[in-house]
């Protein structure tokens, strides 16, 4: 069976394009990320910290602000910590991030959140919260290199 050369041609484009794409995910990399965020809302919130990445032995100061809306209220400082995921290079992780999501600390609480920018860039972190804080909100997150 004699196979044309525009279907071989076409074959060989599709087979070198899903190489390049397994090949970009391949060399994707995680490092780890810790950072603390002060938060105060009255239905409108806003937020900001600082941290630091640590990726391929290097550590890279970074910056937190913020700004959520709902039912929120109080204010808290957490303490998140975890890994980053699907970055190739430190400043992958810049951008912003979105998440929905609700709780609440009086003293102390505890978080768990899952977050992606743009880039692919993968937060998965835990955190410790302390203060007075009830939301049930959208919130964007943005983190951005220090220099």
């Amino acid at each position: 069976m004699k196979i044309s050369s525009r279907f071989r041609s076409a074959a060989v484009a599709v087979i070198a394009a899903a190489g390049v794409s397994l090949a970009g995910a391949a060399h994707a990399d995680s490092g780890s990320i810790r950072f603390s965020v002060y938060k105060a809302a009255f239905f409108i919130g806003g937020s900001g910290g600082e941290g630091t990445l640590t990726f391929h032995g290097r550590r890279y100061p970074i910056s937190i602000g913020g700004i959520s809306g709902g039912l929120a209220f109080g204010a808290s400082k957490t303490y998140f910590q975890g890994k980053v995921r699907n970055i190739r290079r430190a400043r992958d992780v810049t951008g912003v991030y979105g998440a929905a999501g609700g709780g609440g600390a009086l003293g102390r609480g505890a978080q768990v959140i899952v977050m992606t920018n743009d880039k692919g860039a993968r937060l998965e972190l835990t955190g410790r919260q302390v203060g007075l804080q009830v939301n049930a909100d959208l919130s964007g997150m943005s983190i951005g290199l220090k220099r």
